[in-house]
């Protein structure tokens, strides 16, 4: 037996046995590794869209995320396979579950049976809630301060007035403001028309999850400049022609309104209108022109009429008083 180990060929077939079956092995184990991987791997796949099943046609679901993180252990390969092909899916099933608060497991599917799968979150809490749809009236608004100095937004229109507004009932009835805010740059001095984004707040201003019908309406807005309304003050002047006696002075209209520059305007307590006592030679309608008060740039109407009721001495008492009368009379025709 020693002489047969002794032998050099012996040696080397046994040698050469050896080194076949080192390469063998070498040969499954590189095949085994390129199929399956050799080392373990741990990775997170973020933001994977969660899936939901539930009636959308008559209920609203709340609580749940938009996305959720999966992490994936197992071999290299099948790691960063299913990170590249993303094949599989994460989901909650609300089907089966009645209107109210629930606690719910996020499943998954299409992973490989290699993998040892976690998602987080794991659980999740949802409301489930019955949806109905609403009207409501539709307020426009807008910023004052980009109306250009010395101009006002004198009037806002909306159309349509009314919006429908669907959701969750909890939340159609936590609504407070249906607005539909007008923008722009500042400076703004002419009137214009603008599509504004209706927005749904609650009574802290928070916006509300809601769908709206329409989502945009039509807003007119009337820029003018900025004005007040005034009362009128007679200003008696000049000489009376000899034998008349002014009665009375009475306005048809009391007050007018004065356009300019804001603080100009805010100084003003009166339109101070002259009456020239010469023209009052008998009872009757008179013009006269409003002159334009310093900083005003224009007036609602620039001439006033004034009745006088005169007696004037150069003609009969009787010719006075029928003057009179008739001019009472004219008035409460027109009054009519």
């Amino acid at each position: 037996m020693d002489k047969l180990f002794d032998s050099p060929w012996m040696l080397r077939l046994t040698a050469l046995f050896l080194a076949l079956a080192l390469f063998l092995y070498i040969q499954i184990e590189e095949k085994r590794m390129a199929e399956t991987g050799s080392s373990n791997e741990t990775d997170v796949i973020t933001n994977v869209p969660l899936e939901v099943y539930y009636d959308h046609e008559n209920l609203v679901v709340t609580g749940l995320p938009d996305t959720v993180d999966v992490k994936v252990s197992g071999s290299s390969a099948i790691v960063m396979k299913t990170k590249l092909e993303k094949d599989f899916k994460v989901f909650v099933d609300l089907n089966s579950l009645l209107i109210g608060e629930h606690s719910v497991t996020i499943q998954q599917e299409n992973f490989s049976e290699k993998l040892n799968v976690s998602i987080d979150p794991k659980f999740v809490n949802v409301k489930i809630e019955e949806k109905i749809t609403e009207e409501f009236r539709v307020e426009p608004e807008m910023n004052n301060r980009l109306v250009k100095d010395d101009f006002i937004v004198k009037s806002m229109t909306i159309q349509p007035t009314r919006v429908s507004i669907t959701g969750a009932k909890s939340v159609i009835d936590s609504i407070s403001y249906v607005k539909a805010t007008v923008t722009g740059d500042k400076g703004i001095e002419k009137s214009f028309e603008q599509q504004a984004t209706v927005k749904v707040l609650d009574r802290d201003l928070n916006k509300l999850d809601v769908q709206v019908n329409p989502e945009k309406v039509n807003v007119k807005v009337d820029i003018s400049e900025y004005s007040r309304e005034l009362p009128i003050t007679l200003k008696e002047t000049g000489e009376l022609p000899e034998g008349v006696t002014i009665e009375k002075l009475s306005l048809v209209t009391s007050k007018v309104t004065v356009f300019g520059k804001k603080a100009a305007i805010d100084a003003l307590k009166e339109v101070v209108v002259e009456v020239d006592r010469a023209q009052l030679k008998e009872s009757g309608s008179y013009d006269f022109k409003i002159t334009l008060p310093t900083g005003a740039t224009k007036l609602s109407q620039d001439q006033l009429i004034i009745h006088a009721d005169v007696i004037n001495e150069s003609v009969s008492e009787e010719e006075n008083v029928s003057k009179v009368d008739a001019e009472v009379s004219t008035d409460e025709t027109e009054g009519n």
